[in-house]
């Protein structure tokens, strides 16, 4: 259904979307319900198919269906991988919404007619900025990445964020002079980093530190689910939860097959 994130619980299933002869481009998410990342990616995901109607896109928990994800060397979530004609084309690693898109855009581009060239460059890159703060609930435009900020404001933005369990995707506007450039005008703030929530500007560091000063930070930011609470939803997940090397359908290890056994003996 256009506009809609299909979800592939088997290998079966995965190969028919492959196949759809009605699509050129697919892309599929390699997710994990237990990591917060693939939830906001998945969100990503959805509006990315509304936008892009001539695309499948594709929700596959990896832990679920891991003979399709050691076929593509999926090591890590969530990781998204882009097929044309049931080959693989491109791959992406890590939660980054912007890069997401951006990827989305160029092979759709390649797979659907051109375009009307209607629209000024400069309502594109409206559009284009529009999409970028919206790509994640809370998207950061800093200088360099989270693992290796290239200013010390970036740096002080990243570690109070983290500090307060913040949930963000980033854009580093180094990547990208367009962007860089357009975004002081279209936020009508002149310097970096720049902190969006839901699409809205929070503002840069000065008002980042004032907000966690009052306390509102922790009321205005999504927050990253703790491993603690990852774990106490997952072993409260069902009334009797088996955490094995495989699935119920093909046990990775003898042991597993063996209580798999009993488990099916006993009812």
């Amino acid at each position: 259904m256009a506009g809609a994130v299909a979800a592939a619980g088997s290998a079966e299933q995965f190969q028919q979307l492959l196949q759809r002869p009605d699509r050129s481009l697919v892309v599929v998410h390699f997710w994990a319900s237990w990591a917060p990342q693939c939830v906001q990616m998945n969100e990503v995901m959805a509006a990315l198919a509304r936008e892009h109607s001539q695309v499948t896109f594709v929700q596959l928990e990896a832990e679920a269906v891991p003979e399709v994800s050691e076929k593509y060397g999926i090591s890590s979530v969530p990781t998204f991988l882009f097929f044309k004609d049931c080959q693989k084309v491109d791959r992406l690693d890590g939660a980054h919404a912007p890069e997401l898109t951006q990827k989305v855009q160029r092979h759709a581009a390649g797979a659907a007619p051109a375009a009307s060239p209607a629209a000024s460059a400069h309502e594109q890159l409206q559009a284009r900025l529009k999409k970028l703060v919206n790509a994640a609930p809370c998207m950061l435009f800093m200088k360099g990445s989270p693992k290796e900020p290239r200013c010390g404001f970036s740096k002080q933005m990243v570690e109070i964020l983290g500090r307060h369990g913040v949930a963000f995707s980033s854009f580093d506007i180094f990547s990208d002079e367009e962007v860089r450039q357009g975004l002081k005008a279209f936020s009508n703030w002149p310097t970096y980093p720049q902190l969006y929530v839901a699409g809205e500007l929070i503002g840069g560091l000065d008002i980042v530190k004032e907000l966690e000063a009052s306390g509102e930070l922790d009321t205005i930011c999504p927050k990253a689910q703790k491993l603690e609470d990852r774990l106490k939803s997952l072993i409260n997940k069902a009334p009797v939860m088996l955490f094995m090397k495989g699935n119920k359908q093909m046990a990775k290890c003898g042991f597993s097959r063996q209580i798999l056994e009993i488990m099916n003996n006993t009812g």
